[in-house]
């Protein structure tokens, strides 16, 4: 292609884009700056311009409810283990064979319930000795009571003197003195025989048994562990702050103080007939915490041994507490806050001070707000102090927009036009 052709061709790619920049900066019958004028009145521009002042100042639709005064309690919470009445490790107090066990295992035990059995012949032998030997000298008692009481007679006609009545008496103390050990040797050898039968020292569930029947077992061997769970203990911890406020509403233990055990996700409550015992009688320093204990009848035996809840302890009750939901109140940067309705059906920023919580829904507010004040509860992130607002009822909708006649008409002119 020759030098002319190439300068012709850039000159003709000149003309067409000059040609289609000048089509896009110049529509035909539109006046220079309409379009920019149209904007601005389109996006909010000098008063009188299309859609300056249209939706912005629409009352912004917000739900209210009413600040309620009632009788609040106050609560502490702490996550807590739950601990056995008692736990007995069950041992033999003899040695020998194990013949049986009575008992099944996770199963409830009552107290004195026989939980298993060791061989008892040579400790029946042992007992039946005993007795036999009471039984010899308590006959050779008898005879030497007869003979003092024979010679004692005696003595006034002289056949027998009185050095002898002393020897006989002295006899006699003496085997009264072997029978009483031989009384004693018969209970010994009848515990003894007794501890053959071993038998469950309180009321509780057993555990897995750790000995098999048939094997020896002595008095350091274990046969089962036995927990006591009704009642049963909660033990928990709370920060040192809150001692004075648990002693003075616990008054050593005048008044029972309400203790709740909910689960671990504070979804339900597993058992609520839960008083304070305890409050341990130092602060641990390394952790700034004193120890409490709460007993639980725990009917249903939903509270286990081991087992991990959050408890919530009732200190006291706050007479005439102001309630708003939980969700009315807003975190700003100088503090907690709610959206007050005003008279005129506008919001404004009302600082408050959150006391603690009632129930899973609601707070309670100790300064910022009076009985019958409405608060918005849903709605807040549209609305700015001094907002216009339409107050609506919990689970109350807002109506549905009407098309106004100004914009109906805008709309037939244009279906007028374009036919």
């Amino acid at each position: 292609m020759s030098r002319f052709w190439k300068i012709a061709l850039v000159v003709i790619a000149v003309l067409l884009v000059g040609g289609v920049a000048f089509r896009l900066l110049h529509k035909p019958g539109e006046a220079p700056g309409a379009n920019r004028q149209a904007k601005a009145g389109q996006n909010g521009g000098p008063p009188g311009a299309p859609g300056a002042g249209g939706k912005d100042d629409a009352p912004v639709p917000v739900t209210v409810e009413p600040t309620v005064k009632q009788n609040v309690p106050v609560y502490l919470t702490a996550t807590a283990t739950v601990t056995a009445l008692n736990t007995v490790t069950v041992n033999p107090q003899v040695g020998g064979q194990l013949w049986a066990i009575n008992f099944k295992e996770g199963q409830p035990v009552k107290k004195g319930d026989v939980i298993a059995q060791i061989d008892p012949r040579t400790y029946q032998a042992a007992y039946d000795q005993a007795a036999a030997k009471q039984k010899q000298d308590e006959a050779s008692l008898a005879t030497a009571i007869s003979t003092l009481d024979r010679n004692q007679k005696l003595v006034a006609s002289g056949y027998v003197a009185a050095l002898n009545i002393d020897t006989y008496r002295n006899n006699v103390n003496q085997l009264k003195a072997t029978v009483v050990a031989d009384e004693a040797s018969v209970r010994s050898a009848k515990v003894q025989l007794d501890f053959t039968k071993i038998v469950s020292p309180i009321d509780g569930v057993a555990g897995i048994r750790q000995v098999d029947p048939g094997n020896v077992v002595t008095t350091s061997t274990a046969i089962v562990t036995i927990t006591q769970i009704q009642p049963i203990y909660i033990v928990f911890s709370l920060p040192e702050q809150n001692l004075e406020a648990v002693r003075d509403s616990f008054q050593g233990g005048a008044n029972k103080l309400e203790v709740i055990a909910l689960d671990r996700t504070d979804a339900h409550p597993l058992d609520t007939t839960g008083t304070l015992q305890v409050v341990d009688n130092q602060i641990d320093t390394s952790t700034g915490t004193f120890k409490l204990r709460a007993i639980f009848n725990n009917p249903g035996s939903t509270l286990w041994p081991g087992q991990f809840v959050n408890v919530r302890l009732r200190v006291r009750t706050v007479a005439g507490g102001m309630v708003i939901p939980a969700q009315a109140v807003q975190r700003g940067p100088d503090g907690d806050f709610v959206y007050k309705l005003q008279k005129d059906q506008t919001v404004a920023m009302q600082p408050v001070k959150v006391a603690g919580e009632v129930g899973e829904s609601h707070v309670m507010v100790s300064a910022g707000l009076n009985e019958g004040d409405q608060v918005v509860t849903e709605g807040q992130f549209r609305l700015k102090p001094g907002s216009k607002v339409k107050a609506l009822k919990p689970g109350e909708v807002p109506p549905v927009p009407v098309a106004t006649d100004d914009k109906k008409g805008k709309q037939g002119g244009r279906r007028a036009s374009g036919g």
